[in-house]
């Protein structure tokens, strides 16, 4: 059976744009008999809100979409987290790095999808691992799994490529784990099958790919789709203040008959669908 997930941050109130990946996932689901789950992520320190996770149920309502079971929180699985950490330590594929984010911009060359590639300063030195953040040494992970693939249905079939991500954080000071290896996990804890979520993100699946087949976990489906961007190009971003879907509904908006017309594409002035955008702050 089919299960797909929505699996929004609370760092801040939901928008437009959430509502469209939330439709998608949910219509993917019900079209095909499946289950439609909602995951918050909720470990990014203290930016997290835990009271706006009670807003995105009911914004979720309030757009006619109904989830099956209990909302999952990834605060509860720090546990599962740390084991994952110390599978991939024990494999020697882990390594601390105490680098700020100035020194590893100053020593930068390259770029990749999450931005400037890690040059390995801590690679192979003597880190006090206390308080350290904890990087995949790349190389070693690739030659470790051998050649993969994914399959996108929207793209195709896909050879993974992590080496562009460089020495990616998988453990990280302040949090439990990075988004890479903590949406990794949770997508196998979940029994998720088709992975959706913006064109944004599609690079990263070629890391999570890799994180799966290094901790044998089942490989799901990824099916990336369009964000709603601004006049600009940009993507529609809670820190530029883009309406929330809790104020529309505060309003007395209709919630499914906005759902409708996301479905629709039919969008307010001024906001578009776009595969590729520019996601700069």
């Amino acid at each position: 059976m089919i299960r797909t997930r929505f699996a929004p941050s609370p760092n801040g109130p939901l928008h437009l744009g959430h509502a469209y990946a939330a439709v998608v996932a949910h219509d993917l689901a019900r079209a095909r008999g499946g289950r439609f789950l909602l995951r918050i992520e909720d470990i990014d320190g203290a930016r997290s809100r835990p009271g706006l996770a009670a807003e995105f149920l009911a914004d979720l309502a309030w757009l006619g979409l109904r989830r099956d079971g209990e909302a999952v929180f990834q605060s509860a699985r720090s546990a599962a987290y740390a084991a994952a950490g110390e599978r991939l330590k024990a494999m020697g594929l882990l390594y601390p790095c105490r680098c700020t984010r100035a020194e590893i911009a100053a020593s930068v060359t390259a770029e990749g999808p999450d931005g400037p590639v890690y040059p390995g300063t801590c690679r192979g030195r003597n880190v006090d691992p206390a308080g350290a953040a904890w990087r995949l040494d790349m190389a070693q992970a690739i030659a470790a799994a051998g050649p993969l693939e994914w399959i996108d249905e929207r793209a195709g079939a896909q050879r993974a490529t992590p080496g562009i991500f460089g020495d990616v954080v998988l453990l990280r000071k302040e949090a439990p784990a990075s988004y890479h290896l903590a949406a990794t996990l949770d997508d196998a804890a979940d029994g998720i099958t088709l992975v959706t979520r913006g064109a944004d993100l599609f690079a990263a699946s070629h890391v999570h790919r890799l994180l799966q087949a290094l901790l044998g976990l089942p490989v799901p489906v990824w099916h990336h789709h369009g964000l709603l961007v601004e006049a600009d190009g940009r993507k529609l971003a809670k820190r530029r203040g883009a309406p929330s879907l809790a104020d529309r509904r505060h309003a007395g908006e209709d919630g499914t008959a906005l759902a409708e017309a996301l479905r629709r594409h039919r969008f307010p002035a001024g906001i578009t669908l776009a595969e590729s955008v520019d996601v700069s702050p």
